[in-house]
């Protein structure tokens, strides 16, 4: 219901806040990637965060996808302050969900920057919890333009697929480091399997709740896809993990593919009828 009531004085300032969390994100993320004079995340931490720190650690390339969320946050933020955006129904539902996504975004590179490995867990899983409850909002409030499926719902998929990769790294770089003891890297292969398997499951799942959304699933195997690489090419080496990764890759994107053909099928079906 796009417009479809009068704007209030509360709808500007929901538009407002949306931009100065954004605009706090991309600050945070310029100084967290030392342009500002911070210290990139991979030498962040002792190393915990960087792309050989664990089996389940993408590879380096795997991070530039940063540039597209960023890019779609960006874009998001100039749409919803148009004034067209002002009184719609679904902007007042999301935009200060995004918002708060755009926030804990930007509040996990301090995190990594100044605290510990610990409180980035704890960020990073926050940050996912917000961006699953963003999407759920859009699905129960489905676009009704092209506009409001790019800008908004493209930018959260994306955000929410790879923040369900960057959790499971960053909680792999925390128990590597600070909890699992030594022992357990003889069994990296046999858990590093495992989890990915999870992953498959989760974002298969997530695919069936948020109707068949392509864009998560293709930045979760973006993620799978480079931590596939990163275990053939550079150390920690694991053929295990690097097939499992693949797997789980071509899995995550069939998924959503599968549950729209059906639905076409579906709508077919009721056509002819």
């Amino acid at each position: 219901m796009m417009s479809s009531t009068a704007s209030r004085s509360s709808d500007l300032t929901r538009q407002i806040v949306v931009i100065s969390a954004v605009t706090f994100m991309i600050i945070a993320a310029l100084f967290g990637s030392g342009v500002f004079g911070g210290t990139p995340v991979q030498d962040l931490q002792n190393g915990a965060l960087s792309a050989t720190s664990t089996v389940l650690a993408p590879a380096s390339s795997a991070f530039s996808i940063w540039s597209v969320i960023y890019t779609f946050m960006i874009a998001y933020t100039v749409w919803q302050a148009l004034p067209s955006q002002r009184g719609s129904d679904r902007q007042r539902r999301v935009g200060y969900p995004i918002a708060l996504t755009a926030v804990l975004n930007g509040l996990w590179l301090l995190a990594a920057q100044y605290t510990t490995l610990l409180l980035t867990v704890v960020t990073i899983v926050a940050l996912l919890v917000a961006l699953g409850w963003t999407m759920r909002l859009l699905v129960l409030n489905p676009p009704r333009t092209v506009a409001e499926t790019f800008f908004a719902d493209v930018t959260v998929g994306l955000h929410l697929g790879w923040v369900t990769l960057a959790t499971v790294a960053n909680t792999t770089a925390w128990l590597t480091t600070e909890v699992a003891p030594e022992s357990w890297g003889r069994a990296a292969n046999a858990w590093g399997v495992a989890v990915l398997i999870v992953v498959a499951l989760i974002a298969a799942a997530s695919a069936i709740g948020t109707g068949g959304r392509l864009a998560p699933a293709l930045a979760s195997a973006w993620g799978l896809l480079w931590i596939g690489v990163g275990r053939t090419v550079s150390e920690p080496q694991s053929t295990p993990i690097a097939i499992a990764a693949f797997i789980a890759a071509a899995v995550v994107v069939l998924v959503p593919i599968a549950l729209w053909i059906r639905g076409r099928r579906g709508e077919l079906a009721l056509a002819r009828a």
